[in-house]
């Protein structure tokens, strides 16, 4: 069993705690956060002990890997202490507050030859890797065209949003990540137009809230990314691929199948409510692979470097919705 100690007892350090005491390959032993009453309650309610220590967390003798669920001014060096540490690490997303310090941070835990792995979790979206395997086999031959959604369903807060970096770090990177895993292709250029149309306070911290990415890949395909942060019918996320011989889909989901037929037409469920409810399996998936990679010996299935080339995506699209022009991506 891997032993895992968990920093960061927030809302997805709870989700992920969910996750570690359910996983039966898993000894979650200690939990650390900066407020010590929400590690204790964390740590009670799953079998683990709280610590107020960070040396606890990164000492080998306790634990084998680290799971990083802290503020994101936080990864890097947590990241760091765990490379030189010798222990393996999950990372939530973005592996650095800036691209120039991802970049360092990645460097020095690949040198450091512990597996690391950045949380993309909708990799582990059971429909999404059914289309990526339709497109590994050929099964809609050469990828020409990529369409993403990824929507609503409520605005989160203002405060939340004036420091989350902005749409396309914050919300738009995961499908960045989607579109090279999918493909298997770096974009070598992008552009961006939004709009703060849900409330215009947005716009006053240079961000927005509705937003069509579009990517050239080096094979000449296109892929676009429409964004929203709010829709009025519920969590809406969804990856279409047409190839030279076919389509493949990953269709939107339903909180539902059922159908209620009547003389007035027919009744389907409603979407999601909200993302959580969309993706919330994936979080464990991911867990999962990263943990089966470990007792397995092999490399880790979303490596940090994943995580790099994503927010040099996201850095370039944010650089094109302030400048109105298409721009290069630097990885």
């Amino acid at each position: 069993m891997q032993r895992f100690a968990l920093v960061g007892a927030g809302f997805i350090g709870a989700v992920h705690a969910r996750s570690l005491t359910a996983n039966p390959d898993v000894d979650f032993v200690l939990v650390y956060d900066i407020d010590g009453e929400r590690s204790a309650a964390l740590a009670g309610k799953h079998g683990a002990r709280a610590t107020d220590d960070l040396a606890e967390v990164f000492d080998p003798s306790l634990v084998d890997a680290v799971f990083i669920a802290s503020s994101t001014d936080t990864h890097a060096q947590h990241l760091r202490s765990a490379a030189d540490a010798g222990l393996a690490v999950m990372c939530e997303k973005p592996v650095g507050s800036t691209l120039a310090e991802a970049v360092a941070v990645v460097e020095h835990v690949e040198a450091s030859g512990v597996p690391a792995m950045v949380d993309f979790n909708r990799r582990y979206d059971r429909d999404h890797a059914a289309l990526r395997r339709v497109v590994d086999e050929g099964g809609v031959g050469s990828v020409e065209l990529v369409q993403m959604s990824s929507r609503g369903p409520s605005l989160p807060p203002i405060e939340y949003l004036r420091s989350s970096g902005g749409q396309m770090r914050d919300q738009t990177v995961h499908f960045f990540d989607l579109c090279r895993w999918i493909t298997g292709e770096d974009p070598v250029s992008v552009s961006v137009a939004g709009s703060a149309l849900v409330d215009p306070a947005i716009a006053e911290f240079g961000d927005v809230d509705t937003s069509v990415a579009t990517l050239t890949l080096p094979s000449g395909a296109l892929v676009q990314i429409d964004s929203v942060r709010r829709t009025g019918y519920g969590y809406d996320e969804r990856i279409e691929v047409m190839g030279s011989t076919g389509l493949v889909e990953s269709r939107r989901q339903s909180s539902g199948n059922v159908a209620v037929y009547g003389g007035s037409g027919i009744v389907l469920d409603a979407l999601h409510d909200g993302w959580f409810a969309r993706v919330e399996p994936t979080y464990s998936a991911a867990l999962g692979a990263f943990v089966g990679a470990l007792e397995a010996g092999l490399p880790a299935p979303a490596p940090l470097r994943d995580g790099l080339k994503a927010q040099a995506i996201a850095e370039a699209a944010t650089a094109a919705l302030m400048s109105g022009r298409t721009e290069t991506v630097s990885y």
